[in-house]
């Protein structure tokens, strides 16, 4: 390209063909993309707007990297060591441009999303992600840098393969081009004369996220996350504004408890379970939390019938054949099970610095009844801020892949199932030897990408090895081989055992939240519980309250899921609550309501056989209650609301005293009878 020097500043011309190259970069990746997810784009009936709105956003990007440089260019044309650290600046952000892009289709198709928050987040754990990456991407990753490294260095010879001399601009001249420069560059950023500047909202014109995202480019994706994520603790405000003791009514009346049974206006969820019946003697409680597997490997959910061993089990315990995740990671798996917490756009609470001492947990409240609380893991806990986040509410122990000292099989995220389960069958058995109660979470890691497990131990569902059915049926066999030994155990009558998902494999769909990717199994058993089926709606959040009265439990506690065994159950509407990305969905028996930032809140009805269908009238009651649980996740958090005290660790005796002090828990503490669950 050659440019007048009468028509166009000499000083701003390598400027001027950066900014050409990051949009044509942006629109040829973006081509690939919609080639690639065609029959998406194509149903999704814009796809104009994909390519008119990424060139804008691609101008956005482009304005962003140039404003700088571009307007220091008139002051640094002439002094040869500035100009050598503005060309390194451009190659560095040519460079940064065509690796996101390069790296966009494999985050595409494992996430159904551009590069956002997680894309960093992954970054602070190099061994895990770099290992997986090589194991299970290494041609896409040697191939992807190879065309990264050509294209930058072929990009740095269109930029300055024939630079020219320019001339020394007098003061004015200079001045008038900085302010011009920066004039031009902040009307490319804000791409807007709105009140507010353009932002991904902007592009929201599709029901699916995915297709959305293909208009933008996976650089701006990723600095827009990480900006957004500096505010991400007050992120759930752009749901709605509603006064906050409205917000608690609507909070108290979704739990389905009368006002005495709530015991703090400090802490408003705090409450008592008048129904459950406490007992002289409590269970151990274990947690194994499975690894990304959703509804449909489940054969007894109606999947693909990759889990034999779990089908099998479905029908010796409490099987919950409509339940759903609250989100897509295996944080907010944690934060739902453990916690109870109901999610929010932000992170979980497992990685949010107010929580990590003092927030509410089921280690923490079974802490003063004299359980030992341990966290079983087959990788490395600093992993997500596990550790950290568990060993500050409550637990006891941590164990990790380096106290493994001779295990199996060890693949990128640790030892196999195998592994981790006969670790922790030694564990239980050595607590049931002293008598000593104990609860755990166990959690697998055997199904995920690369879904590396040892041969030889399953019949293979398809060829390759490394797929995900395969890791499924895998991790599937090695839960069938603990439960069959812990039931041959001491400690197998004294038990519970509540085996559930942390999310989905990989969520992805046409749909504002693709609720049926949500779907998961959860099945609670154990020596004392009778089998039953539970076909009515509900969420993980519920699983912990529910946990709690079949072990005869009765603490107040702060979290709000439902009882799912509670006498009154039938008459309170089946719901779930389901974060995807910064969409959240509030689904009640047959109609949900999708929350999103800056948006007003949406309704459908909803069947599980069919999916989305338009109302014809909006329902505000509903909604009301939608938006008032998305503002009170984030406001229990900020204002230090989920726990049993403020400010301060509970001791047992502390905690001892604050039940006993409650309305009707002594009487039920030193209750006798036997505790059964309801049918």
């Amino acid at each position: 390209m050659r440019l007048k020097r009468d028509c166009f500043p000499g000083e701003l011309r390598s400027s001027l063909i950066f900014f050409l190259l990051v949009l044509a970069i942006g629109s040829i990746s973006r081509a690939g993309l919609a080639v690639l997810y065609w029959d998406r784009v194509v149903d999704a009936g814009h796809i104009g707007a994909v390519f008119l709105q990424g060139l804008r956003f691609d101008v956005i990007l482009a304005c962003m990297l140039l404003v700088l440089p571009a307007a220091l260019a008139p002051w640094v044309s002439r002094r040869e060591m500035l100009v050598s650290i503005t060309r390194v600046y451009f190659i560095v952000c040519i460079g940064l441009v065509l690796f996101m892009e390069a790296a966009s289709p494999t985050f595409i198709a494992e996430y159904d999303s551009r590069p956002n928050m997680l894309f960093v987040e992954y970054l602070k754990y190099p061994k895990e992600v770099f290992s997986m990456l090589w194991v299970g991407y290494r041609e896409q990753v040697i191939l992807g840098l190879i065309a990264v490294g050509l294209l930058t260095f072929a990009s740095s010879r269109i930029l300055f393969g024939k630079a020219r001399a320019v001339e020394e601009g007098g003061l004015l001249r200079k001045i008038v081009l900085s302010l011009t420069v920066i004039a031009i560059a902040a009307l490319g950023i804000r791409s807007s004369f709105g009140h507010r500047p353009a932002n991904p909202s902007m592009v929201a014109f599709s029901s699916d996220m995915m297709v959305n995202d293909l208009a933008l480019n996976s650089t701006y994706s990723l600095l827009y996350a990480v900006y957004s994520n500096q505010r991400h603790e007050r992120g759930v405000k752009s749901y709605g504004r509603k006064p906050w003791d409205l917000v608690v009514n609507d909070i108290r009346s979704s739990m389905y408890l009368d006002e005495e049974d709530f015991l703090s206006n400090e802490y408003p969820s705090l409450h008592d379970s008048p129904w459950v019946a406490g007992t002289p003697r409590h269970p151990n409680i274990v947690i194994i939390l499975e690894e990304s597997l959703g509804a449909e490997y489940v054969g007894a959910l109606g999947g693909i019938g990759v889990t034999p061993e779990l089908d099998q089990l479905a029908s010796q315990g409490i099987w919950f054949e409509q339940l759903y995740a609250t989100g897509t990671r295996s944080v907010r798996g944690i934060e739902a099970v453990i916690t109870g917490f109901t999610p929010t756009p932000a992170r979980s609470v497992v990685k949010l610095p107010k929580s990590q001492t003092g927030f509410f947990t089921i280690a923490q409240l079974l802490k003063p009844y004299g359980y030992d609380s341990s966290f079983i893991y087959g990788g490395e806990a600093h992993f997500d801020n596990m550790r950290q986040f568990f060993m500050g509410n409550g637990f006891d122990r941590v164990i990790e892949q380096k106290d493994y000292a001779s295990a199996e099989f060890t693949g990128s995220w640790g030892v196999s199932d195998e592994d981790l389960f006969r670790r922790a069958h030694r564990e239980f058995e050595a607590m049931h030897a002293r008598d000593q109660p104990f609860f755990s979470l166990v959690f697998t890691s055997s199904n995920h990408s690369p879904f590396e497990f040892p041969e030889g131990k399953v019949q293979l569902y398809e060829q390759p090895q490394a797929t995900v059915n395969n890791a499924v049926k895998y991790a599937d066999y090695a839960l069938g081989q603990y439960i069959d030994e812990a039931k041959h155990s001491g400690y197998w009558n004294d038990t519970l055992f509540l085996i559930v998902a942390d999310h989905n494999s990989r969520v992805r769909g046409a749909e504002r939240v693709p609720v049926e990717y949500f779907h998961i199994p959860a099945l609670i058993m154990g020596g004392a519980v009778k089998p039953l089926k539970y076909s009515r709606l509900a969420s993980q959040v519920d699983l912990l309250p529910t946990l709690l009265d079949l072990a005869g439990i009765d603490a107040p506690h702060p979290a709000t899921g439902i009882d799912l065994l509670r006498p009154d159950v039938e008459y309170i509407p089946g719901r779930a609550i389901m974060q995807y990305g910064d969409t959240q969905a509030y689904l009640q028996d047959d109609r949900i309501v999708i929350l999103a930032p800056d948006k007003p809140p949406e309704v459908y009805d909803y069947r599980h056989d069919t999916g989305y269908s338009p109302v014809s009238a909006n329902d505000v009651q509903l909604i009301d209650r939608a938006v008032s649980q998305s503002i009170w996740s984030v406001e229990a958090y900020q204002r230090n609301l989920y726990r049993l005290r403020a400010n301060e660790e509970v001791t047992g005796k502390e905690f001892a005293t604050l039940i006993q002090s409650s309305p009707n828990t002594a009487e039920r503490l030193g209750a006798t009878n036997e505790k059964t669950h309801r049918g």
